[in-house]
């Protein structure tokens, strides 16, 4: 036992002494993390302003740029094509510095849905910014869906090696029945709706199921054709060839009014809207967005019918 009398006291004195030095240094890290915080904030809407300023600044010097936006990779929910091609032609729009905009085209083409969405939004705000051109410029490939949203432009850019056209619909798939009967399996099938099981693979072909699927694709090819005629007028060429599905190469398009010069990104904004200086305004995803999209396509996955239509 200590033989100090006042030891109990002194304990207790430290002890004070210690939870208040404590108190004090979480105060000083509490502050530091607060101004860090409103540092953090202050360089943001700094910068928001300076960007702001620039662009004035850049119209009223009559300098700016040219708008790249690359439209990448099949059109489907999976890589949220047209979603992001949307959103890159909006702030493209919003930024008063953008002169005219580019739309790098590099698809096999994908979901006439979002194709379709695409091509009309493209056209909406067209009209909304008539001053703005713009023009699609085609690297390796440009065909099925993707040409359904580049017919959009004002004008399609190719390489005279680029793939362009493909304006066709087709719908595939699997039939095991004769597999199935040579292993003696039995196809046991229940529907309420005697088309709800359209498309099968495992069940025989339906000669009137048949007949919807194709009139589905006739349709929704009369739509695609429609969709090229409104967007590229009389710039094309009475072919028999021109809605068969049919591919050509950069060079060969340009004559039958598939596309309107060969050109690049460069030349393109250097030559035609006459900015060379170029700002992308692709969008890109973060690792939240991704994974949600992902969990949301795996699920549309799992319900979706075996009627795939597509553009390629």
């Amino acid at each position: 036992m200590n033989d100090n009398p006042n030891w109990e006291r002194q304990l207790v004195e430290k002890l004070a002494m210690a939870a208040l030095v404590e108190q004090r240094r979480a105060r000083r890290w509490k502050i530091f993390f607060r101004l860090v915080w409103l540092g953090l904030i202050g360089f943001i809407v700094a910068m928001l302003f300076l960007k702001k300023d620039d662009d004035a600044a850049e119209a009223l010097t009559g300098g700016g740029h040219t708008a790249v936006i690359a439209l990448d990779g099949v059109i489907d929910s999976e890589n949220n094509t047209a979603d992001k091609l949307i959103a890159g032609l909006e702030d493209a729009y919003a930024s008063r510095a953008t002169k005219g905009i580019i739309i790098e085209a590099n698809s096999p083409g994908g979901s006439p849905v979002l194709s379709g969405m695409a091509y009309d939004e493209i056209r909406r705000l067209k009209k909304l910014h008539p001053a703005i051109p713009v023009y699609v410029v085609v690297d390796e490939v440009c065909a099925s869906g993707c040409y359904y949203i580049a017919s959009a432009a004002d004008k399609i850019f190719v390489d005279k090696a680029s793939i362009v056209g493909s304006i066709g619909v087709l719908s595939d798939g699997f039939g095991f029945t004769g597999l199935m009967e040579k292993l003696g399996v039995e196809r046991r099938l229940k529907t309420a709706g005697e088309n709800k099981a359209m498309g099968d693979p495992f069940s025989p072909t339906n000669p009137k199921q048949e007949a919807i699927r194709q009139q589905l694709l006739d349709d929704i090819h009369q739509q695609f054709i429609k969709a090229v005629k409104d967007g590229r007028g009389n710039r094309l060429k009475n072919d028999p060839e021109l809605f068969s599905g049919m591919v050509w190469l950069g060079d060969r398009s340009i004559p039958l009014g598939i596309a309107d010069g060969i050109g690049n990104t460069r030349s393109v904004a250097r030559d035609i809207i006459k900015v060379e200086k170029t700002v992308d305004f692709t969008q890109q995803d973060d690792l939240s967005s991704r994974v949600a999209r992902k969990i949301g396509v795996e699920f549309a996955g799992g319900v979706k019918t075996l009627f795939n239509t597509r553009w390629f």
